[in-house]
């Protein structure tokens, strides 16, 4: 399988970024166009109206008759700078009826036709005939055109029209605005780009140590120091954890390398064992009763060897799921007493479990070989935390079942790693063999009995474990 070309997580997301910004800009900035567009041209088609209406005031003389002064011009080339068109517009009066009195036509070529202007075109007549005082025309060999009127009023009558005209195109050219957007959008961009690009750099410089640290631990390297302070908290966990799970790994690397120089001790002290005994009594170098007693001996270690070999073969099976489960429906108050008292039964020594029952009995459906295997191993490890005068109570309830010792206690550094397979405290080391499998067969065990086994409490005043069920039904 050939290797995928890959590529570095900052610029992957840099450069989608990038694209999604260049194309909201372009969004934007189609959408500011036209706005700026539609409201340039509503603009200054309102001062073309007042134009008109200031054009049609003008007009009218003291005498009552319509004439141009010698500063109209003036004005109107004053007021084409006010709506910052580069051409004026077309500008007409009319009588009533529509005919040309005075105009000052500058490109579109609309006046009266004569003898010396053949090229000019009659206003269109639906400007005089139609009411609205802004109207859209389609005009041929010119486009779009907007007129702007206004009547010329003398008193109550009116003495004819003033017509402003202007092309749709001059109306919403706005060269400056669109530059200035242009340099907006622009600067968004590129602020955007750089802000993205130093956010991303700064979120995946931890992502990169932890991809650092995980390559070092592929190749074998625990010896990480990983910085834990961060902000942001998805962040935070995703280094914390990693940091987490190598410490993790390093306490496995050193149980893997304890259960090898531990099992091959526990292996090899009962071979050397029997060896040696058996060797002696054939070799008749003991006889009579110190033979019998060698041969006991010799009986003890192999069931010791057993136990440590079935203990393995168990929790293999469990791990792999070989296994099975016979639920039945059980009184709790009488399965718990009977394992507590079978237990009590076959210690070496004297002990009185106390067993606290509810006043009701509980009946709960659940396997109760499995659940004596568990209750079993945990009064194991509480009789062997426990001193000379040390107490086992064991209490039922509807949710759960505690065995609670008075014993040392477990440290505090090694309360989070019991239920790992093949874990033995140090206490425990030097006290009692074994793989360290119980407390992990246990768990497994209850999880299939669908409960949870877990240390509720440990301090110097003793230990507390607990089978918690999940449901009612168990």
């Amino acid at each position: 399988m050939k290797n995928k070309k890959r590529t570095t997580l900052l610029r992957y997301w840099t450069t989608r970024y990038l694209v999604t910004l260049i194309i909201g800009l372009i969004l934007l900035g189609a959408g500011s166009l036209w706005w700026i567009q539609k409201t340039t041209l509503e603009n200054r088609l309102k001062l073309m109206e007042y134009l008109a209406v200031e054009t049609a005031n003008r007009v009218i003389q003291p005498n009552g008759m319509m004439e141009v002064d010698p500063f109209f011009n003036r004005m109107l080339e004053e007021r084409a700078r006010v709506l910052q068109l580069e051409k004026e517009p077309e500008l007409f009066i009319t009588d009533l009826n529509g005919e040309e009195i005075f105009s000052r036509p500058r490109h579109m070529g609309l006046g009266r036709k004569g003898p010396q202007n053949p090229n000019k075109m009659d206003i269109p007549s639906e400007v005089i005939e139609k009411n609205d005082t802004v109207q859209k025309l389609e005009v041929e060999g010119v486009g779009v055109v907007y007129a702007v009127k206004s009547p010329i009023m003398e008193g109550e009558n009116q003495l004819g029209w003033v017509v402003l005209l202007q092309s749709s195109d001059e109306l919403s050219d706005v060269n400056q605005e669109y530059r200035l957007l242009i340099i907006l959008l622009g600067g968004l961009g590129l602020l955007g780009w750089l802000v993205i690009y130093l956010l991303s750099k700064k979120i995946l410089k931890p992502i990169q140590e932890v991809a650092f640290a995980a390559t070092q631990i592929k190749e074998g390297n625990y010896d990480l120091n990983l910085n834990t302070e961060s902000n942001e908290q998805e962040i935070y966990e995703l280094v914390s954890s990693f940091e987490e799970m190598t410490n993790r790994l390093i306490q496995m690397e050193k149980l893997r390398a304890e259960l090898l120089a531990g099992v091959t001790h526990d292996l090899k002290t009962p071979v050397t064992s029997i060896s040696g005994l058996v060797q002696a009594v054939r070799d008749g170098v003991v006889t009579g009763d110190e033979r019998q007693e060698f041969l006991d001996i010799t009986l003890k270690e192999i069931e010791r060897l057993q136990a440590m070999i079935a203990d393995l073969l168990d929790f293999n099976s469990l791990s792999a799921g070989a296994f099975t489960i016979r639920p039945e429906t059980c009184n709790m108050n009488e399965l718990v007493e009977d394992i507590v008292c079978q237990w009590a039964v076959t210690q070496s020594k004297a002990v009185h479990p106390k067993v606290l029952l509810p006043e009701d009995v509980i009946y709960r459906n659940t396997d109760p070989l499995r659940l004596h295997q568990i209750m079993i191993n945990l009064l194991n490890n509480s009789y062997q935390a426990l001193d000379v005068d040390g107490m086992i109570t064991v209490v039922l309830t509807e949710d759960y079942i505690d065995i609670r010792d008075t014993g040392s206690g477990i440290p505090d550094e090694e309360q989070s790693y019991v239920f790992e397979r093949f874990f033995r405290g140090e206490k425990k080391k030097l006290k009692v063999r074994g793989l360290g499998l119980g407390l992990p067969f246990s768990k497994m065990l209850a999880k299939a009995l669908k409960a949870d086994l877990i240390l509720k409490e440990s301090n110097s005043n003793g230990s507390t474990f607990s089978i918690i069920w999940n449901n009612k039904e168990g």
